[in-house]
């Protein structure tokens, strides 16, 4: 769905010369991370409707194309699709990818037309190469594509990760900087991969149809921008299911990649990776160790060190798995919430002989749990991870947040502006999990990060590279 940054607001505005009409997310950056593309939502504030899904932003980028079609390529292509029936046939279907994109957690909206809004033929050369940069199959922006870029100076060796975890599937694109790395591309879709699998053991049929769509489109993007390797890797539930090697073939044949199934322990690793990049220039010395805790769908990882990991756990608990496992009520009941809470003391209390918790000073909780509760608690109109980055949350504000939730239906916790699509039915549980571990361990704060497992998979790409 992409991201949105407090700063992009202003930036877009500037960018188009007035207010946006819609609200939106940005899905592309360019180098200097000033936005790309903008994915747009299908209705206004007014509830008309919105046509255009995807907005290339970047005045050099609308310059450059703008130069093709006061060229007449609009309609010296349009001749070319009346008279190739396969070129005409790769348009139709970017028409309805785009259509089928745009109604993607928006029922009806796949009314509204293809491409920038038209159902046949071509109607802008901007929102085609638009479409292609967010990673559509679309013939015509790619043909753009060939023609325009690279709009800006671009270093070689641009990367891309994709963290398939059990509730969400998130991509991160990359160009390698002096020091780390800038951002092309953050997205997230939740995808819900794991559901059922901690009953069946399997991933259902249906699951991993509806992540596949998003990992393709993802490879799509990364290709779009550059990135000459993408790394694929698994968590909770992919460990967990006895049928992960067909979801390894299909990645195998959308990424060229092989699908990486990351153990529990490197699984904790990697975030504290991420969690921690730059963390000991932010922090005093004497705020170390720190204790990475990394709440996902289904596991929970801890993981302790200073300018690396010293040791770390992964605990078979996370929000998908215990919310099949207790929580049937919505909202839960008390029986139901009292069952969350007793179901994490025993795997914390197992977790100690491998981790030395009561040596860790500063906790740092990182992935959507955390940064979902910070929103909240800090009253955010819209998620923005500018305002949510390494700010502290103190249990109090956990626990306050934690109760609203619980006293919440998911469709009013699914109206929360900061509460991502698909998160919702499992937010409690995860809190639960974040509350128990704060109290449990003795923290009064922890420290919120944005920056997680992706960015540790990025990092170690890097550092191997």
């Amino acid at each position: 769905m992409g991201e949105l940054r407090g700063s992009d607001r202003r930036i877009v505005a500037e960018q188009l010369g007035r207010e946006p009409l819609v609200p939106f997310t940005v899905v592309a950056r360019c180098s200097g991370r000033h936005p790309l593309v903008t994915r747009n939502a299908p209705w206004g504030p007014d509830g008309a409707p919105f046509p255009t899904l995807f907005w290339l932003t970047c005045p050099d980028a609308v310059r450059a194309v703008s130069t093709l079609e006061a060229d007449g390529w609009i309609a010296r292509l349009g001749d070319r699709a009346q008279a190739d029936p396969p070129f005409a046939d790769a348009i139709a279907r970017a028409h309805a990818e785009y259509a089928r994109e745009r109604a993607r957690g928006h029922a009806g909206a796949e009314s509204f037309g293809g491409v920038g809004g038209t159902r046949t033929g071509l109607k802008c050369l901007h929102a085609h190469y638009a479409n292609h940069l967010t990673g559509g199959d679309d013939v015509v922006g790619a043909w753009v594509a060939e023609r325009v870029e690279p709009i800006h100076e671009e270093r070689a060796g641009r990367l891309a990760a994709i963290d398939q975890g059990t509730n969400s599937t998130r991509l991160l694109v990359a160009e390698q900087r002096a020091e780390g790395f800038e951002d092309l591309a953050r997205d997230m879709v939740i995808t819900r991969l794991g559901a059922g699998v901690d009953e069946t053991g399997a991933i259902a049929a249906d699951a991993l149809e509806r992540t596949m769509r998003v990992i393709e489109r993802y490879a799509r993007r990364s290709r779009a921008l550059h990135a000459t390797t993408i790394r694929v890797a698994a968590t909770s539930a992919v460990r967990d299911a006895s049928n992960r090697d067909e979801l390894a073939r299909r990645v195998r044949e959308v990424t060229g990649s092989e699908l990486e199934v990351v153990t529990g322990e490197h699984e904790a690793r990697l975030s504290f990776l991420g969690a921690t990049s730059g963390l000991q220039e932010e922090v005093p010395e004497a705020y170390a160790p720190f204790l990475v805790l990394d709440i996902g769908g289904g596991s929970t990882e801890c993981v302790i060190g200073t300018h690396g990991p010293a040791a770390a756990v992964s605990m078979q608990m996370g929000s998908v798995r215990l919310t099949e496992r207790f929580v049937r009520s919505d909202p839960p009941d008390a029986g139901e919430l009292e069952a969350l809470r007793e179901a994490v003391g025993p795997l914390l209390e197992g977790a100690r002989a491998a981790i030395p918790f009561a040596d860790a000073r500063t906790l740092v909780a990182v992935a959507g749990t955390s940064t979902t509760v910070q929103a909240i608690a800090l009253g955010l109109p819209f998620y923005d991870p500018e305002r949510i980055h390494r700010t502290r949350l103190s249990r109090s504000n956990a626990e306050r947040v934690l109760a609203e939730l619980a006293s919440m239906s998911t469709s009013e916790r699914a109206a929360l502006p900061v509460m991502a699509p698909g998160r919702a039915d499992v937010i409690v549980a995860g809190a639960t999990i974040l509350v128990e571990v704060m109290g449990r361990l003795g923290f009064e704060e922890t420290l919120v990060s944005e920056t997680d497992i992706l960015d540790g998979l990025l990092l170690e790409m890097l550092s191997c590279s």
